[in-house]
């Protein structure tokens, strides 16, 4: 799986990208379909300073995205990666459904 991850008007920390590339390579044990993974972080300025993480998964036949802030990166990524754990979960189960479907008549 490629892994892409833009930072937005900041450098990233190297800790924080070890730190995205192993979450989303715990996706993969969900998916093996995965092809590419876009990781987009940005933020506003003060006095909101809220904090933005974009991802966007792409399969074989479907795009999953998701946008999660937070007040810190590493929580933003957290919630992100779970919203794409559930959009996984539902893909696989939608594509079993239409599968045995098809098997049945």
């Amino acid at each position: 799986m490629k892994i892409k991850i833009t930072a937005r008007h900041f450098k990233a920390k190297d800790s924080l990208q070890t730190y995205i590339k192993s979450k989303l390579e715990d996706l993969h044990k969900f998916n093996e379909n995965i092809l590419y993974a876009d990781v987009i972080l940005s933020f506003d300025k003060p006095p909101m300073e809220a904090k933005y993480c974009e991802m966007i998964v792409k399969l074989r036949d479907k795009i999953i995205t998701t946008k999660e802030s937070s007040d810190d990166f590493s929580r933003a990524v957290d919630l992100a990666a779970e919203k794409i754990e559930i959009q996984l979960y539902k893909h696989i189960d939608k594509v079993k459904r239409k599968k045995n479907s098809k098997i049945k008549i």
